[in-house]
């Protein structure tokens, strides 16, 4: 673990967790814990938390419970833990190997409305970020997964990874990790939708794409938004609508 620099400043950090806590849910509890200081920039990425002991004393419970506690931080990508080094906040998210908010989203759409409507507002947000971020590589794989698209299409080949591919070029495109991770998880929700549309109107979801990317391409963001406007028209007919 990395070395704290003396007992006082050990003791300081394990202080940013607060006293003891109750009995019931501890794991929650110090997720809380660690949640709150991280807000309050008590704890920042990069640093190492307090060890087992630490946490044990200042909190008031057992090592299980907060052994509990590391592992759900570590299923869902905030923390790594260093084998003799210790426990640290990872600087970036990493791929959570449980995604909450994922099962947050799937849970909720039920609604479906509320999915179509969603993605409406964020596909054209999304999209503008990614004009004003793209790079040349970027630009050469949104092009490419029109081009296997169409290709698909012309062999009759086509499914919805020919269709999400071209979203998800765009949205790593934004080079912005929190856009990227919601806009997988929506991908993820409408993929059938998408299946359904790649089936019964492939030319029209094709043609959509190429009009969304010469707007990209041209950096009209009018141009831009009627094109996702225009989209939006062919595949929310395949959504079911339920109240």
């Amino acid at each position: 673990m990395k070395p704290l620099s003396n007992p006082a400043e050990t003791a300081e950090r394990a202080e940013h967790f607060g006293g003891s806590i109750q009995r019931s849910s501890i794991a929650f509890q110090i997720l809380e814990r660690i949640k709150s200081a991280l807000i309050r920039g008590d704890l920042k990425p990069g640093d190492y938390l307090p060890s087992e002991t630490e946490l044990t004393q200042s909190l008031g419970i057992g090592k299980s419970s907060v052994r509990e506690a590391i592992k759900m931080l570590q299923a869902i990508g905030i923390v790594e833990v260093r084998r003799g080094q210790g426990t640290i906040i990872r600087r970036e998210p990493g791929e959570p190997l449980v995604d909450p908010m994922a099962f947050g989203m799937i849970l909720a759409r039920g609604m479906t409305r509320d999915v179509l409507e969603f993605r409406k507002m964020f596909e054209p947000a999304y999209t503008l970020q990614a004009m004003a971020n793209a790079t040349e590589e970027d630009h050469r794989r949104i092009q490419k997964a029109i081009d296997d698209m169409e290709a698909a299409i012309a062999n009759a080949e086509q499914t919805s990874h020919h269709d999400v591919s071209f979203h998800r070029a765009i949205l790593h495109a934004t080079h912005n990790p929190m856009t990227i991770r919601v806009g997988k998880t929506l991908l993820e929700l409408i993929e059938a939708a998408l299946e359904t549309s790649m089936q019964n109107l492939p030319k029209t979801a094709l043609n959509d794409h190429k009009a969304i990317y010469a707007a990209f391409q041209a950096g009209d963001v009018d141009m831009l938004k009627l094109a996702i406007e225009q989209s939006s028209k062919s595949w929310e007919t395949d959504l079911t609508y339920r109240e």
